[in-house]
């Protein structure tokens, strides 16, 4: 028996094992947060979020399999919440069976999984229960074909002959067994026999004449003749301890990976429920196939905001339809890095089918996501913080896959404009020219303004908004680069008056008047 609730044609398969990329991104976009709030204190929850977003999907087909059975999670929580809990509770049940080196025995393999079968028969009545109960509720594929799985093969004619197994191989009236001789007269080809049926009640049985069958006792002292015995004994019930162990591990194994596929959505439950209580939106995105230029929002939140609950978070807008490459400038604090955050989370979540904290969202799958962004300042690099960022570039090199997605935020600002532009400049250009997609935080206007100057069609130049006043409405809008990053707001915030300096520029243009002139192409690093 599958599941078959995570894929629609396989199991979950091998986990993807935590790399320097992986750990990357979930410190970039604060993962940790969602997993948290998925895990409600559960640490299996917990493991199950990080295996399920490590692994994101690639087709439209699984994303949206995966999303329309979440949809019935959604509408039936209390029916996928008791599952997981039957799953959870049999694990824990066949777990406390004991389990000894002694038990390799055949007589001691038969024990234990009778008792063990047992248990589990029990728990697949309750899982039947569940079944007949609720199936009629769901809509989803994955769900259907799972509820109609179980009525198919889980129906009382199971029940009653997987018992009337289990309580003959008990063997209350000895052991039955057949065999040949083989070489030198030693025994072969053991077999375990169903008991001769007995007719009539007990009465009749005990008066009934008994067959003549020729018998040997061996005396109580016996010790080497009772070890044959024995021996004979496991030699003629070992294939049906083997099938039977067979059998247990194989309903245990459904069980198990029951609860590992339910986890996930379990876990997309509890997210809904913390951001239905501190008012973030929720849609369930679209995705487009990976060579389509796609990707637009409405009301697009920081998931990470919405979870901590501290504060209003604002919405953006965006339509980047056709392009792959996004710039985005502005304003010092005004949004710009949580942008970027909430359009990596959500491309991400979009990826491993779940909802996503928008009223709209629509993007082409990514055969990856990576995450390139400044770091602070560390006591135990062993060189200095340029050559630190151009080793991260190089590992995310060696993991990308064509139509890959690539976040920079504020990435080479370890070295000065002129430097960090021209290198920066050459790996968007490379990044594009291989077909993946870039979205590039900076405040080097000279980078930024060169592109810009450019006409590129298949480039977006986003600004954070930012009023007359100074105030920052955290919104990402559309725009040329602007030549400054406002940092005097801060200081007036901070020290409440500025200290005297020239006139603010306008947007795009020097102290001098005139249209600042980008550093010539170079190719130096």
């Amino acid at each position: 028996m599958k599941a078959f609730l995570m894929y629609d044609d396989r199991d979950l398969g091998r986990v993807v094992e935590s790399s320097t990329t992986s750990r990357a991104l979930a410190r970039d976009l604060d993962l940790e947060r969602l997993f948290t709030a998925m895990a409600a204190e559960d640490p299996y929850l917990y493991d199950a979020a990080q295996k399920a977003l490590r692994t994101p999907l690639t087709t439209v087909g699984d994303i949206t399999y995966r999303q329309q059975n979440l949809i019935d999670a959604l509408e039936n929580p209390d029916t996928v919440r008791a599952l997981y809990a039957l799953a959870e509770d049999t694990v824990a049940a066949e777990k406390k069976i004991y389990h000894s080196i002694f038990f390799n025995y055949p007589d001691a393999i038969l024990r234990r999984s009778i008792e063990s079968l047992e248990l589990l028969i029990g728990m697949m009545r309750r899982l039947r229960t569940i079944t007949d109960d609720n199936k009629d509720k769901f809509h989803s594929p994955g769900f259907t074909r799972f509820f109609t799985m179980i009525t198919d093969e889980l129906n009382e004619d199971y029940f009653q002959l997987a018992t009337q197994h289990l309580d003959l191989l008990r063997l209350h009236h000895g052991v039955l067994i057949s065999a040949g001789l083989g070489y030198a007269n030693k025994g072969e080809q053991y077999t375990l026999r169903r008991p001769n049926r007995q007719d009539g009640n007990w009465l009749q049985r005990i008066y009934k004449r008994q067959d003549e069958s020729y018998s040997f006792d061996i005396h109580p002292r016996d010790e080497a003749g009772a070890r044959a015995l024995a021996e004979l004994h496991n030699h003629g019930i070992a294939l049906a301890a083997h099938a039977l162990d067979q059998a247990d591990a194989h309903i245990v194994s459904f069980f198990t990976m029951l609860r590992a596929e339910l986890a996930f959505y379990i876990g997309c439950l509890n997210l809904c429920q913390v951001l239905d209580a501190n008012g973030g939106p929720i849609c369930f995105p679209k995705p487009e196939p990976v060579n389509q230029l796609e990707l637009g929002a409405r009301n697009l939140h920081d998931l990470s905001l919405v979870l901590a609950g501290t504060a209003r978070v604002v919405g953006n807008d965006m339509d980047a339809g056709g392009r792959n490459l996004i710039v985005v400038t502005g304003a010092n604090e005004g949004g710009k890095s949580t942008f970027l955050r909430s359009l990596g989370t959500s491309q991400l979540m979009m990826q491993c089918g779940m909802f996503v904290c928008a009223d709209y969202f629509t993007s082409s799958i990514s055969n990856g996501i990576h995450t390139h962004y400044k770091r602070e300042e560390d006591t135990e690099l062993q060189s200095g913080k340029l050559d630190e960022e151009l080793d991260r570039m190089s590992a995310i090199a060696d993991n990308l896959a064509r139509h890959s997605l690539v976040l920079f935020n504020e990435s080479f600002s370890a070295t000065n404009e002129r430097e960090g532009s021209a290198i920066a400049r050459n790996i968007i250009s490379a990044l594009l020219d291989t077909n993946m997609r870039v979205v590039f935080v900076t405040h080097f206007f000279d980078l930024a303004h060169g592109l810009y100057s450019q006409h590129l069609p298949n480039a977006l130049f986003l600004q954070a908004q930012r009023e007359a006043n100074g105030r920052r409405t955290h919104r990402i809008v559309q725009g040329e680069p602007i030549f400054t990053s406002f940092g005097e707001d801060l200081y007036r915030q901070i020290f409440s008056q500025a200290p005297e300096s020239s006139p603010r520029c306008p947007a795009g243009v020097a102290p001098n008047g005139q249209k600042p002139t980008p550093y010539p192409e170079t190719d130096e690093t």
